[in-house]
Parts: C-alpha cells; sequence; structure tokens
C-alpha cells in the first residue's frame, strides 16, 4: 500500500478514480468514508508539495513542516514531532486504523476542524477496519495510493467533492437529508449579485455548497483575483458542519470562513461574529435552502425574550416554520435575501398569513420565482426562490416581480425521474430579474395594491400563467398528407 509510485492526477483521472470507489462501497460502507479518504490524501499531496518547495528553498526540515502548516492546516503535530500526513501513516493494510488515530489528532490540532471528531466517530474506521467489510477498506486505501493530488486544482477537488455528494443524493433524501442541485444555487447566487467585501451568511448551510458558490461568483467577477469575503454558516448536524469544513478546505476557502454546529432558530451562534444588534442586518446577503414545513417551532419555542427581535412579524405555526427561517434570515441581513422554500409558504393561511401580510406591507419582497417540478431529490414539488431587498431602488418600490419559470428546464442527464436547470433557464430568470420586466407568459411586475385585493397571496400562478405553446402547422402539406392518407385507406378498403 506504498504511495512512492502515485501517479499525477488530472479531472479525467480523478472522477473515474471516485467512479471506481463508489462501486467498491455500493450500500455496505457510508459514503462520507471516500469523502473523508479524499479530503485526507488531497490536502496531504498538498502539504507534502508546500514542503518539498520550502525545502527547496533552503529551510530547514521541521521549518518546512511548520510553515506548510501555516500555509494549508496543521499536519505536522509540532508538540510531538509527529508527521501525520496519508504518506507517512498509511503505509500497509493495518495502519488503516493508524489513520483513525491521526485523523483524530489532526481534529486536535486544527482548531477549525474540530467536528471531524464526530464523523470519525460516526463512520467507525478502526472498527471497520477489524470487521467484514475491511476488505472495502483496504481496496479503498489502495485506489487512492495510485494517486498524487498535489498539483490538482482546488476547484477540480471542489468539484469532486460535490459530485460524491450529488452522487448519494437521492439515497440520503430517503434518510431525511436535503440537499440543493448546484444549478439553483448557481441561479440564487446570480440573483443576488453578491459584491466583493461582503458578508454572506448561510443559517442553513449543509456541506457549505452556497457559500462556495458565492466565493467563486465573485471570484469570477475579479477575472480570477481571490474575493475579500467573509463567509458565515450554521447547521444543526455536526456531521455536515464537519463536511462543510472539509469542502471549504478543498476549494482553498479557508481564512475568513466560520461555520458552526446549532439550531439557527433557536440559538443563532453566528450574532456575535456578525456583530449584530437589536435590529439584526449584520451580514450584506443572506441565502439559504432551510429544512420546508420543519415541525415544532411554534409560539412555545420561539416566544423568548432573547428572540423577539427576530420573530417581530409573529410566530409561525407549530406544523411549519418556513417563515421563522424567512424572518431569521431577514433579521440578519443588511441588503438581499435569496431562500429556497416549499411554494406553500407563499398562500397558506392562518399565522403564516399574518407574518406574511406584514412583510409585503414593508415592501420587502423583490421578486417570486415559481421553480420547475423534479429539480429535488427528495420532492417533486417545484419549489420557489422568494428575493428580499431591504435597499429597494425607488423604481421597485410598491412592487413584486413574479416570474413563472415552470417550464424552464431540462431532463437530468443522470437521474431520470428528475429535471434540472440548464445554463440557458438560469441566464433567462436572471436577465428578466434584472431588468425587472414583465414578459407574456413568463413574468409580471405586479403593484402591492393588486396583491393586497388578493388577500395577500403570493402564489405565481395567480399573477402569472404560462404561455400556451402555439402549434404552427403548414396547412398545404397537412391537407396532402390527408389526401394520401384517405387514398391509401380507399386502396386496402378495395382489396
Amino acid at each position: 500500500m506504498k504511495s512512492g509510485n502515485a501517479k499525477a492526477t488530472n479531472r479525467e483521472h480523478l472522477f473515474k478514480l471516485l467512479e471506481n470507489a463508489t462501486d467498491l462501497i455500493r450500500t455496505a460502507v457510508d459514503y462520507n468514508v471516500i469523502l473523508l479518504l479524499l479530503f485526507y490524501k488531497a490536502i496531504s499531496d498538498k502539504w507534502n508539495s508546500m514542503v518539498s518547495r520550502y525545502k527547496s528553498q533552503g529551510y530547514g526540515e521541521r521549518d518546512s513542516y511548520l510553515l506548510a502548516n501555516e500555509e494549508l492546516i496543521n499536519l505536522y503535530d509540532a508538540d510531538n514531532g509527529k508527521v501525520l500526513t496519508w504518506s507517512h501513516v498509511v503505509r500497509a493494510p493495518e495502519t488503516i486504523q493508524e489513520m483513525d488515530k491521526a485523523l483524530l489528532r489532526i481534529s486536535e490540532i486544527n482548531p477549525k476542524l474540530g467536528e471531524l471528531k464526530t464523523l470519525l466517530n460516526r463512520l467507525g474506521l478502526t472498527e471497520l477496519s477489524k470487521g467484514d467489510k475491511r476488505g472495502i477498506l483496504v481496496k479503498l486505501v489502495e485506489l487512492f495510493n495510485k494517486y498524487d493530488f498535489s498539483a490538482v486544482d482546488y476547484d477540480i477537488l471542489g468539484d469532486a467533492y460535490q459530485w460524491i455528494l450529488a452522487k448519494f443524493a437521492p439515497t440520503k433524501a430517503k434518510e431525511g437529508e436535503t440537499y440543493t442541485p448546484r444549478e439553483v444555487i448557481r441561479l440564487m447566487v446570480k440573483l443576488l449579485d453578491i459584491e466583493d467585501g461582503s458578508k454572506v451568511l448561510d443559517p442553513a448551510s449543509g456541506s457549505a455548497a452556497m457559500l462556495i458558490e458565492a466565493y467563486k461568483y465573485v471570484r469570477e467577477k475579479l477575472g480570477g483575483s481571490s474575493p475579500t469575503l467573509k463567509l458565515y454558516g450554521q447547521d444543526f448536524n455536526e456531521v455536515m458542519v464537519a463536511i462543510a469544513k472539509m469542502n471549504l478546505i478543498l476549494h482553498n476557502i479557508t481564512a475568513d470562513a466560520e461555520i458552526y454546529v446549532g439550531d439557527s432558530l433557536v440559538n443563532p451562534r453566528f450574532v456575535k461574529a456578525l456583530k449584530l444588534d437589536e435590529d439584526g442586518g449584520g451580514a450584506d446577503y443572506v441565502l439559504a435552502n432551510p429544512p420546508w414545513n420543519q415541525d415544532g417551532y411554534g409560539e412555545d419555542r420561539l416566544n423568548r425574550p432573547e428572540l423577539r427581535k427576530v420573530y417581530k412579524y409573529g410566530y409561525p405555526p407549530n406544523n411549519t416554520a418556513d417563515w421563522a427561517w424567512i424572518q431569521l434570515m431577514l433579521w440578519a441581513s443588511r441588503k438581499k435575501v435569496a431562500v429556497v422554500i416549499d411554494q406553500g409558504a407563499l398562500f397558506r393561511g392562518g399565522r403564516e398569513a399574518d407574518i406574511r401580510r406584514k412583510v409585503v406591507e414593508e415592501d420587502l419582497i423583490d421578486a417570486v420565482i415559481l421553480l420547475p417540478e423534479k429539480l429535488f431529490y427528495n420532492t417533486s414539488a417545484p419549489g420557489v426562490i422568494i428575493l428580499f431587498d431591504k435597499q429597494k431602488p425607488l423604481e421597485r418600490k410598491g412592487k413584486i416581480l413574479f416570474i413563472n419559470a415552470s417550464n424552464e428546464y431540462e431532463p437530468h442527464p443522470e437521474v431520470r425521474r428528475l429535471n434540472r436547470l440548464g445554463e440557458g433557464h438560469i441566464d433567462k430568470i436572471v436577465s428578466t430579474y434584472r431588468q425587472y420586466k414583465s414578459v407574456e407568459g413568463f413574468s409580471r411586475v405586479v403593484d402591492l395594491k393588486e396583491v393586497r385585493n388578493n388577500n395577500y397571496n403570493l402564489n405565481v400562478t395567480l399573477y402569472v400563467q404560462p404561455a400556451l405553446e402555439s402549434i404552427e402547422a403548414d396547412l398545404e402539406k397537412e391537407l396532402h398528407d390527408l389526401e394520401e392518407i384517405t387514398k391509401q385507406a380507399r386502396e386496402t378498403e378495395a382489396k
């Protein structure tokens, strides 16, 4: 299992490796094992490459280790004088147990990777390496040993990481985990048009995919230069936080990114970092795909003195927290909010209708976009994106743009039962939003007076019905074809 003969890796090699890895584990081993091995091997190879570079510049061995620690993450345990990289630890089948110990120590000497310990406990590599699944682990390690990731671009590594998450999204959806398709995230980020130097928050951050896409979008706007964004996220699931932090590192985003563990609705831990005061507004942009129709967050749970400033428009019913999430995001934002949510939040009555009325009357809603159905792994429901703007330009005040994008999709290339947004669909939606224009059968700018008259119902189809496809027919050709069919029928009848 030596890795000394590992070959340089490109995108094609990497994705082939991952396909082989997923074939190996099937459903026998938690897919997070592949995420963990990819992270550990890639970061180790890059760290080793940095050490070699520092040595070539004349630095001693220990100094080279310490400099690589500063540049990437701590893979040299200075207290114990140990190198914890893959190549130092994984030398034989029995050292899979040593890998578990090394990763545990890495979680201890890297404060930002503290949640890695929870993931390791969940996976139980040591126990797996002793049981009947040991052979699978050995083959996985041998597979990763064949390749050297030191020269692989961070974006490729990040894409590979996201590919694994997407690959197992249908399986995890059955277990209750949510996965937001990359194209939906791209659409949300483009709609927000995030500026460099901003603070960006995702209070339901999952794998941090939205924060990463925000970073990549701004970097592209800057022509490839590194953005000066500050990224903040929080997720209830400690394992997902560990995955998010590994995801950020593989995308080479480490300096200004903080991900917290906790229940954002009752304990928003990002408050202090964002310096949120009574009126909120610490994050320039807030975006999220929170759990849809989450129960257990009614008045009994949210009516606390420290949370009243957050839920100032009212408390949602106990059976759906959609408008609790929206209020949290509004409170935390200074400029714009983009949330993808169940479309029922647009028109349900009761407490939600009362909250919706207050938000509409404060003229915070900029646009409501109905998405196509079958975009998400865990539901066939279409979902909607609601855009809020606390700094609405004068020409948009007193108005809401409704976009009916229900027909803007193409078949998913890999999952037969799903659809997806193509780049053309994304561009069409974004262009319409930026121009804030009415397009027959697709979008309409609606005055708040009309929304009031509809009892604050924001259902998109109430304002925009998709245009019926016109059928262009060549009448002369159709008549000729009909005559031919009739002639053939007569000949058949005569015979």
